[in-house]
């Protein structure tokens, strides 16, 4: 395969491509229009690169919760024949080195910048003009100006009326990573994937845990069979789960929050706890950026863009978490890479959410591409479901994993994957396979008779597709 180039643009402008905001989606993106030849500058506002990813979210936060698999794995020696006892948990240790994983991966990024030739300016990027680019830094101003500018400024936590978060007492994922103690108690309100990952944690390393969630089930984005599932574990785990749980209020109370809830059964309750996590969702860093100044159009939060990363001014483009829908580091890497090649003249499709593939690294993890069960019969399919649970399996049962199931759902009429779920040990690991079956529009017959490694965690995958059709061999 030769080296690919863009078409060659003639202009004055200091910059063929500026992007603002360096996470996995700006400074991949950045690298890729290096590739094709682009004069390309980074923007970011922190003094480290990699953005909320790699300094606050998907990598520390990985880091914590390999302490708590390693915490888990300690207290069930026992059943390997291994006898510990005593464990002491250094909460401030385990924190610190999450944050130098962090540091570590940023300065990794700082060095890509570097080997391709990247200029990066640190300091507040806004658009000053459809191609110009304002940079405040320690109260200077540097105007820069560019021919086509990509905001990949990602999202912020959104937050309740009625619970006003303090960053003390009550508190955002950054302060859950780095707090100086560690809670006795804890409340989490909200059950999607930073509130889940975090119960894990913190119930692993011993504080009691309280999870609330509006909905009906925790993950509500994932299929009802697999968010049923988890919650079944977590109470085995000692966490207490509350679901269709309404947040009345929250409020400090000396050294303690106190966090007013309607139940599931109309019942009020008044929980006590040492912090209260708010983990209700995300909107788009859209503010200062001097969108209305360009015309540039946002919609809920977000900012509002094609399938190709364009919005409605030409020279301006947004992907990864600004722009809405999947709010994923890896989705926002590929539709930077697809903005770029778009403006290079390079050939490209739009992203199709259904093969963009959703991971929670909670134990077990949960992971899914494609439709629900639900979804698929909604949009009119008659499905196929294949399931398989890791009890019968052999590698599973071999490593003590044995919790969870893969469900797979497929089109009746013509045996097409048409979405799958696990929960499980592996299961973010896993799903990659069905990701490229998904891409490839895959049958059951294809994932049933591709030949899977014995003993593997991913047999589950062969024997799921199998169930579908009646043709499992080990359930």
């Amino acid at each position: 395969m030769s080296k690919q180039t863009g078409k060659k643009f003639t202009h004055n402008y200091d910059f063929d491509v500026t992007i603002i905001g360096s996470g996995p989606g700006g400074y991949e993106t950045a690298i890729r229009a290096s590739q094709l030849g682009y004069k390309v500058c980074l923007i970011e506002k922190e003094q480290t690169l990699g953005g909320v990813c790699l300094n606050w979210g998907c990598i520390p936060t990985k880091s914590l919760l390999k302490n708590a698999e390693v915490i888990h794995t300690l207290k069930h020696a026992d059943e390997f024949g291994i006898k510990v006892s005593n464990i002491e948990i250094d909460f401030r240790a385990i924190i610190q080195r999450s944050r130098n994983v962090a540091a570590q991966m940023a300065k990794g990024v700082d060095y890509l910048m570097k080997k391709n030739k990247i200029t990066v300016k640190k300091g507040y990027g806004k658009l000053a003009s459809v191609h110009e680019i304002e940079i405040e830094s320690d109260g200077k101003i540097e105007t820069i100006s560019s021919l086509h500018t990509i905001l990949a400024t990602g999202t912020k936590a959104k937050s309740l009326p009625n619970v006003p978060v303090d960053r003390k007492r009550i508190i955002t994922s950054y302060e859950a990573m780095t707090l100086s103690e560690q809670p006795k108690t804890l409340t989490i309100i909200g059950a999607g994937a930073i509130g889940v990952e975090f119960a894990y944690f913190y119930n692993a390393v011993g504080t009691k845990v309280t999870l609330i969630e509006y909905m009906p089930h925790i993950l509500p984005n994932e299929d009802e069979e697999i968010s049923t599932w988890l919650a079944r574990e977590y109470k085995k785990q000692g966490i207490e789960v509350m679901t269709s749980a309404k947040v009345e209020s929250a409020s400090v109370e000396g050294n303690q929050v106190k966090t007013v809830v309607t139940d599931s059964n109309g019942h009020r309750k008044e929980l006590l706890s040492d912090y209260c996590l708010v983990a209700v969702g995300l909107t788009g860093n859209i503010e200062n950026l001097g969108l209305e100044k360009v015309g540039v159009q946002t919609e809920k939060g977000f900012i509002k863009v094609d399938g190709f990363g364009r919005t409605n001014v030409e020279g301006i483009y947004a992907i990864g978490d600004v722009a809405g829908g999947m709010l994923l580091a890896h989705k926002a890497s590929v539709e930077g890479i697809n903005c770029i090649e778009t403006i290079a003249g390079l050939p490209t499709q739009p992203i199709n959410p259904l093969d963009i593939p959703a991971c929670t690294y909670c134990q077990p993890s949960v992971a899914h591409v494609g439709l629900t069960e639900k979804a698929a019969k909604a949009q009119g399919y008659e499905v196929k479901v294949g399931r398989f649970p890791f009890k019968a399996s052999g590698k599973a049962t071999a490593a003590g994993e044995t919790a969870g199931l893969v469900k797979l759902v497929f089109d009746a009429k013509y045996g097409e994957l048409l979405g799958a779920h696990i929960i499980g040990h592996e299961a973010t690991e896993m799903i990659a396979e069905l990701c490229l079956a998904k891409k490839m529009e895959a049958t059951a017959d294809w994932i049933h008779k591709t030949i899977h490694a014995h003993p593997t965690f991913s047999e589950a995958i062969k024997e799921a597709a199998a169930d579908a059709y009646g043709e499992a061999i080990n359930i």
